[in-house]
């Protein structure tokens, strides 16, 4: 009888076990047809619809900040592609304004590094930034873990994500990088066209023939960025004195050296350049027309692209046909409301 009531104890306590363990429901990450092979291992940080919805609470939420004002979405806004466009440079806490424009949001998964001098090797590892920095949230991951663990909304939410209710640095920015690994943009006309699911006009046929032959050796397709770092001719702001990639090498050849930023949705994610210089495509493009006697540029750059008028209209047309408005507009990426 002793032996039998231990099995009945036992098997009571592996049944309160199998509903204390709440099921997860995972998420496929599909990869787009002929896209390369994503940099992120998945395998260490499984996609969940949980995780997602954890994250996604956390990337609206200003509790990440140390007076509760900034969220990672107060410089990442979706309908313009996940970064900023009311001001040159990011502002944070307290008004205080930063040294570089935000880097739009998307694609995450095929990054090998992140930050316009490439200062973080680890998606997973980037929210550290701008949580810490004193000029955007100003504040610490285990205090934001404290403040967390007070609320009861969190508390469900991590229990969904995970199991159990424990919050820690670590599930915090796990769940943050699985919200932004989702943050996918692979539905712009130029993908369709790729796809034979739609035609270019004449003029933006015309500009994706100059953007093949001026712009791809940085912007490559279908990601339209190369993930390097380089000089793109721009002189030195001196009220910012931004040394880029030269910051984290210590290296004089990255003097000036910024992440090639990609140009998926970029007709909504002006100002563009590391310092949100110029507001437009077209000074954009003018600038890139007129890059003799530059030090230090890339081959590539060497010689000015020498466009005319009508040849900068049609590139500025192919352009804007890298604009995913279902990306810009998808409902899972908004706001959550409870």
């Amino acid at each position: 009888m002793k032996m039998k009531s231990k099995y009945i104890v036992l098997f009571g306590i592996l049944v309160s076990l199998a509903f204390a363990i709440k099921e997860t429901n995972p998420i496929y990450f599909k990869r787009p047809k002929s896209w390369p092979k994503p940099h992120y291992d998945f395998s260490k940080n499984p996609l969940t619809e949980e995780g997602f919805q954890l994250g996604r609470n956390l990337f609206y939420d200003p509790i990440l900040s140390r007076d509760n004002t900034i969220s990672c979405a107060s410089c990442h806004l979706q309908a313009t592609g996940f970064t900023h466009v009311d001001h040159s440079l990011s502002h944070g806490i307290d008004g205080k304004i930063g040294t570089r424009n935000s880097m739009a949001l998307m694609n995450l998964a095929w990054s090998k590094s992140f930050m316009w001098d490439g200062g973080i090797n680890h998606l997973e590892v980037q929210p550290l930034n701008p949580i810490t920095n004193p000029v955007e949230m100003d504040e610490t991951l285990e205090h934001v873990v404290k403040k967390l663990q007070k609320s009861d909304k969190y508390q469900r939410l991590f229990e969904n994500a995970y199991g159990d209710s424990k919050i820690t640095g670590q599930r915090i920015l796990k769940a943050l990088t699985q919200f932004e690994l989702l943050l996918i943009s692979s539905n712009s006309k130029y993908d369709k066209v790729i796809r034979k699911e739609a035609i270019f006009t004449d003029q933006e046929q015309k500009g994706y023939h100059l953007f093949k032959t001026n712009c791809v050796s940085c912007h490559n397709e279908p990601l339209f960025t190369s993930e390097k770092f380089e000089n793109n001719g721009l002189a030195t702001d001196t009220t910012i004195n931004d040394l880029g990639r030269m910051k984290i090498t210590d290296k004089k050849e990255d003097y000036l050296r910024f992440k090639v930023p990609t140009l998926r949705n970029i007709q909504f994610t002006f100002p563009y350049m590391h310092d949100g210089r110029f507001k437009t495509l077209t000074e954009v493009i003018k600038h890139y027309n007129s890059t003799e006697n530059v030090r230090n540029l890339p081959k590539e750059l060497a010689k000015p692209m020498n466009l005319s008028d009508n040849d900068r209209v049609d590139l500025v047309a192919f352009l804007k046909t890298l604009t995913d408005n279902e990306f810009l507009f998808d409902k899972r990426f908004s706001f959550p409301k409870e």
